[in-house]
């Protein structure tokens, strides 16, 4: 709406009903009347009706197309918000990166009220730093943009299998593409949908075995995809999942053999081709487990074969210990998130709602905190076969000081401990504070350690060996935040870890049940630094988690 220069009353109507149902401890689909809540008018309600009864915000979908496309990523200037960005537009025409970089060297963007010189400058650096990203997109941008695809294809009677490939199946941080393997018998029919159904921007090849486009994104998006024969399936993922490195090492254990490897198959000295019905048949042939695509980079996997089978898989993780509800900045209520949590399989989990410091997240006081705990109780004694642990991920503030005392620790079953402020402190105060929360008897887990963002945000630059170092000393647990977003620790500091023999936990930071997707991320993710599943806290079961959490009580 501020892009589109609406009015300020109206902007700021919406941001207060926004506010209203982040405040409120019920989820969106638990309220009767929203216009009963303080915020929320008859305007604002009509939306939100819409929105509940039918999935989706017609307004959005108008503001959507109103919007120039090329004015979305310049909010991530820093210093430029909507307002500024709307009067830009309105006023000089501004639509695009382009048009704001040739405004400000043309000198026109000083002209305008509210900007200066020094504002063209700063707008042109910030320009110069978004050109010089790295071409490669973050796994965060691209996972979204699979899921919508894998679920295109599922749709479709005319495709008989299909595997995401490339870097992002590898759970690499950046992609520069997204790679597609499909099963088909009907290459025209499923290219035919592909090409009507996505938004693209320009189809760059449409054969009959692949198609390469680029999606028409807020950031551009290139996809391939390899239509296949079943019996190619096996080779033609292994082929294009890489990495090349991998692939690599793989030819040369054929050419041993007196063979050859391509996307097609296996070719035998007499000219036949064998072919496989998986991946795990096409490395049995060579005499190897099969591989998983995180590890596959041509380097250690060929030597470490017997590690595999004491890495984690999805399946060994029984609880999620990092989730966020209504109560604080999350989207479901408690016992919408324990539904969800039990539907996956798990055996237990922690919900770890913000604190009181982190007020934009409506974060918990001791008072509220206690009135969860009645709810979590409520929830436990319907669901028997499943428990929910109480807990926290409380601040740890600018000034080194937690953001509870340990009178209310003491009564919660798990506390997480984290920075989201002050990033910018030295490096020293930064690890001053993370020393207070180490030293805490009642601290069991350093959430996002490093606080970064992928592509985005360096984080606030820990000593990450000290850190490590105060894992071991203290017996805390540092996290593996699988929202992609994250990734924190990274696979480097994984491995640091893992040599220091400190238990890592793979969460998913849920704010929404759709979030606890992430964990098959996490475990990925977690694979290429080779940790084995017994450092893994949320591999274990319930009763060695409350040992674990129960020492120092």
């Amino acid at each position: 709406m501020e892009l589109q220069g609406e009015n300020p009353f109206k902007v700021s109507a919406f941001r207060k009903a926004a506010a209203a149902l982040e405040g409120d401890e019920r989820s969106l689909s638990e309220m009767d009347d929203v216009t009963k809540l303080k915020g929320i008018g008859k305007g604002t309600a009509a939306v939100i009706e819409d929105l509940m009864v039918t999935g989706e915000s017609s307004l959005l979908k108008e503001l959507e197309e109103l919007v120039p496309k090329g004015l979305l990523p310049l909010l991530k200037l820093p210093g430029l918000g909507g307002k500024k960005i709307a009067k830009l537009h309105q006023e000089l025409g501004i639509d695009s990166a382009e048009s704001l970089k040739a405004a400000c060297e043309a000198g026109n963007v000083r002209e305008l009220a509210g900007f200066a010189a020094k504002t063209e400058e700063k707008i042109l650096k910030e320009l110069a730093n978004l050109a010089n990203r790295s071409e490669r997109l973050p796994i965060w941008q691209l996972e979204p943009v699979v899921l919508q695809i894998e679920a295109l294809l599922d749709s479709m009677e005319e495709v008989e299998r299909f595997s995401v490939a490339g870097s992002f199946r590898r759970a690499a941080e950046t992609s520069k593409d997204i790679d597609f393997i499909v099963v088909t018998e009907a290459a025209e029919a499923v290219r035919e949908k592909l090409i009507n159904t996505l938004a693209i921007q320009e189809v760059v090849a449409a054969g009959d075995t692949k198609i390469s486009v680029i999606l028409d994104l807020d950031e551009p998006v290139s996809v391939d995809f390899r239509l296949v024969k079943d019996i190619e399936y096996a080779t033609a993922l292994h082929h294009f999942t890489g990495s090349k490195d991998h692939n690599v090492r793989m030819r040369q254990l054929a050419k041993a053999r007196g063979e050859k490897i391509s996307e097609y198959g296996v070719e035998q000295e007499d000219g036949t081709v064998l072919t496989f019905q998986d991946e795990a048949a096409f490395f049995a042939h060579f005499d190897l487990p099969w591989i998983p695509p995180s590890l596959r980079t041509g380097t250690v996997e060929f030597d470490k074969t017997e590690s595999i089978q004491k890495l984690v898989r999805l399946e060994d993780i029984k609880a999620d210990l990092h989730l966020h509800t209504t109560w604080s900045d999350g989207a479901y209520s408690v016992t919408e998130m324990g539904k969800a949590l039990l539907a996956r399989g798990y055996q237990y989990s922690v919900i770890t709602d913000h604190s009181q410091f982190l007020k934009v997240a409506n974060g918990l006081t001791p008072e509220r905190l206690e009135k969860q705990r009645v709810e979590i109780e409520a929830f436990n004694e319907a669901h028997p076969e499943f428990y929910l642990f109480t807990g926290t991920e409380m601040d740890i503030l600018p000034d080194g000081s937690l953001d509870f005392d340990d009178q209310v620790l003491c009564e919660l079953d798990f506390v997480i401990a984290s920075i989201h402020s002050s990033f910018t402190q030295s490096q020293d105060k930064i690890m001053a504070r993370l020393l207070t929360a180490m030293q805490n008897p009642y601290v069991h887990m350093i959430a996002h350690p490093t606080g970064r963002i992928i592509e985005d945000r360096d984080g606030y630059n820990p000593d990450m060996r000290q850190l490590i170092a105060w894992a071991k000393e203290y017996g805390k647990i540092l996290e593996l935040n699988a929202n992609p977003y994250r990734l924190d620790l990274c696979v480097e500091h994984l491995e640091m870890a893992l040599a220091a023999g400190v238990p890592i936990a793979i969460n998913t930071d849920a704010h929404d049940t759709a979030h606890l997707r992430f964990m098959d991320i996490g475990v990925r993710y977690a694979n290429r630094a080779w940790i084995p599943k017994d450092l893994i806290v949320n591999t274990w079961t319930r009763e060695q988690f409350e040992a674990f959490i129960r020492r120092n009580k």
